[in-house]
């Protein structure tokens, strides 16, 4: 079966765009690069709000619980 993955390479590590990959060991790849620029914008957006998140939490005085309720973040609430 014949899979590609879109990513792009950075300091010798491919970072895939998407999900997460998973190769087996030892399976024979084709690299094709591209002569194109990629813009990893949304990446770098969501690692800054990720770090500003954890930040946020971190530098609280409120006591984190050891577990947390479940949330349906499809379920309509009116407030």
């Amino acid at each position: 079966m014949l899979k590609a993955y879109e990513g792009y390479f950075e300091d010798g590590q491919f970072f895939p765009l998407g999900a997460p990959i998973n190769i087996t060991k030892r399976r024979r790849v084709i690299l094709t690069v591209l002569d194109e620029d990629v813009s990893v914008g949304s990446e770098t957006t969501q690692a800054a709000a990720l770090r500003d998140f954890f930040d946020a939490v971190n530098a609280s005085d409120e006591k984190i619980p050891e577990v947390f309720d479940r949330v349906n973040f499809s379920q309509e609430v009116n407030l």
